[in-house]
Formats: structure tokens, C-alpha cells, sequence
């Protein structure tokens, strides 16, 4: 009969081997509500992933079905955790505290769906609140967009197609609601947050069907002003056409992470 339960090394080293192997065992829920898609689960019928959200201090345990989330750690503030030992049918953990994960910019992000060829397309907008320098240097000027071009993403001069896939990123959807970019780790290892929500983000159904069908968002991202808050995906799409005209976006598409 094979393992229908997967416990990652990332979680493992966490948890704990005794904690691991009692959960191979069959010592787990069985029945559990899917920590992503929040629909009924059976680890013992179903492919089920364990995932570990840690706070400062404390840890939920939680499960999903595989083909929601693998096997995972996910960082979240003390208040996220709070949320979700409210909302999450797991166990709760003591660990050693968590490694923050370095914030790396006030990023303002914004979801919308966007129409390219005639389909809707769910879609994040990145704009910092202020300019971005490169690490290490001082004065004035932006380098937000030279820097991401750098990790792969590409200068749009209009959205008349999809732009290519950046391997290595995500889009994390935990609970039905957005949690982070992730870009990889360095030397290989695991992902890291390269915007993590203060408290997730909700989206719409309408922006979540289009992410589960097509299983990718569109990142795009543009300097401090040339978007904006925008109230409606109307205007959200015109200040994007108006950013890309103007040589001010970049973006790519990512996989999703969740449902």
C-alpha cells in the first residue's frame, strides 16, 4: 500500500524525527480539512501533504492535499499563526523560534485579473512605496526594476501577450488566501519570501478560478508612483498599459502554489 502522508526534510527538521515518524505511522488526523482549499481531506484515501506554518515562537501543524500544496514550511507573523490555530484543523508544535525572513522592501501589492488575448489572466502588481537602491550603495535613484530584470524578469512595452514563465518563483495560496512570492534560495535551497503579507491577502473567486485553471499569476512590477492604488481592474489595466508605454514595468509569470 503506498504512503499516502508526506512529511518533507524541511518539515522533519523542524518537527522533529520522533514527531515525523509517529506521523508516517498513521498517528495523524486521517479526516482533516485541506489547509489551502478548505474542502475535506483523508490522509489515509489521498495523497496528503503536512505543512508547518511557523510563527516567532510556536508552530501549527496542518495538512493539504498534495495537489494543492507539497510538503512544506511556510513563515507567517504571531498574528498569522494566532489566525490560523483559530481556522486550521492541525496540532500545535513548540519549536525553536523562527528565522525571520528578511524584509527586503516595502512592497505594495495589489491583485487584479488581466485580460491578454482575449483570457483573463489573475495578476500581481508590485510597487514599492519608495525608491529601491541597489544593496550596498547610497544616494539617490530607483533600481527596483534593474534589479528584478536581473533575476529574470522582462521589460514590457505593452500587454499583448503573456510573458514568459520565471522558473524558481511562486505565488503561495494558503487558506484560500495569498501569503507570499517566493523566489529560490540561495545555493539551491529552499524558497524564500520575497514579499511576504503582514496578514493575507484576499482574493476574489474570480481571480482564484483563473489562477487554478490556468496555475500560474502574472507579476508584474513597476517603480514607486507609476501605478497607484487603483480602485477597479479598469483602471488597474490603464495604469499598466500607461507604466509599459512609458518603459516603466517588467513582469513574468509564475507558478501557483495552493488553489
Amino acid at each position: 500500500m503506498p504512503r499516502m502522508l508526506d512529511v518533507s526534510d524541511e518539515v522533519r527538521a523542524e518537527i522533529g524525527d520522533e514527531e515525523a515518524d509517529r506521523l508516517l505511522a498513521g498517528e495523524n488526523p486521517g479526516g482533516y480539512d485541506c489547509t489551502s482549499c478548505r474542502t475535506p481531506g483523508d490522509s489515509g484515501q489521498e495523497r496528503t501533504s503536512t505543512v508547518l506554518f511557523v510563527g516567532e515562537e510556536t508552530a501549527v501543524l496542518a495538512f493539504a492535499h498534495a495537489t494543492c500544496l507539497p510538503s512544506q514550511v511556510v513563515q507567517v507573523t504571531e498574528e498569522q499563526l494566532q489566525g490560523a490555530v483559530r481556522s486550521i484543523s492541525g496540532n500545535t508544535v513548540e519549536t525553536a523560534p523562527a528565522q525571520a525572513v528578511a524584509e527586503q522592501a516595502v512592497l505594495g501589492v495589489t491583485s487584479g485579473l488581466v485580460l491578454i488575448s482575449g483570457e483573463l489572466h489573475p495578476a500581481l502588481v508590485v510597487e514599492p512605496t519608495g525608491p529601491i537602491v541597489r544593496p550596498g550603495t547610497t544616494g539617490a535613484g530607483d533600481d527596483f526594476l534593474p534589479l528584478l530584470i536581473e533575476q529574470g524578469f522582462m521589460p514590457l512595452t505593452e500587454l499583448a501577450e503573456v510573458p514568459p514563465v520565471l522558473h524558481g518563483w511562486s505565488v503561495l495560496l494558503a487558506m484560500g488566501q495569498l501569503h507570499a512570492v517566493l523566489q529560490p534560495g540561495g545555493d539551491g535551497g529552499q524558497p524564500v519570501a520575497w514579499w511576504q503579507a503582514h496578514q493575507p491577502l484576499q482574493v476574489t473567486e474570480g481571480w482564484r478560478a483563473a489562477a487554478n485553471k490556468l496555475h500560474q499569476v502574472l507579476l508584474f512590477a513597476a517603480p514607486v508612483g507609476s501605478i497607484g492604488r487603483q480602485p477597479r481592474e479598469d483602471l488597474l489595466r490603464d495604469a499598466l498599459d500607461k507604466a509599459a508605454a512609458n518603459g516603466k514595468l517588467v513582469g513574468v509569470a509564475v507558478p501557483l502554489a495552493g488553489t
